[in-house]
């Protein structure tokens, strides 16, 4: 789990270069027009994030017990937000990413400054997430 530290570190000195939350959310923005997009085929139903007030699809594929996503949403924000996510755990071993209590969340104060329904979509990309890892990967 060094791995996760270090991506937690990396991504709590981005946010405390920013002073205020506005500019942290144009970072968080920023993150998501780095992600790949995905094709009209990859945007099926079946790898919708439920509970996501935004439209926001997961694509996993676990090698060699990593695990790997890539996303898409189609509001900037909740695009961010899952490639925030993503660059956490991208290339875990399933069972880290299960483990993983997602505490810098809290540490960057991501979740209080989301609205409730972003908020209620922020916890369920968390347990998409996880629950991928179990289903792909864990046998």
């Amino acid at each position: 789990m060094n791995d996760i530290k270090q991506r937690e570190e990396s991504i709590l000195a981005e946010f405390e270069m920013f002073d205020d939350w506005m500019e942290k959310y144009e970072y968080i923005i920023d993150l998501g027009k780095e992600l790949p997009l995905l094709s009209d085929d990859e945007k099926t139903n079946e790898r919708l994030i439920e509970g996501c007030q935004s439209r926001v699809w997961l694509n996993t594929k676990c090698t060699d017990n990593v695990i790997e996503f890539t996303a898409d949403a189609d509001a900037i924000i909740t695009k961010g937000i899952i490639a925030l996510l993503i660059n956490l755990v991208n290339k875990l071993k399933p069972q880290d990413l299960v483990a993983y209590d997602f505490g810098i969340i809290k540490e960057i104060g991501l979740q209080e400054h989301l609205s409730p329904t972003r908020s209620n979509g922020l916890n369920g990309m968390i347990l998409r997430l996880k629950n991928e890892a179990l289903k792909h990967c864990i046998s």
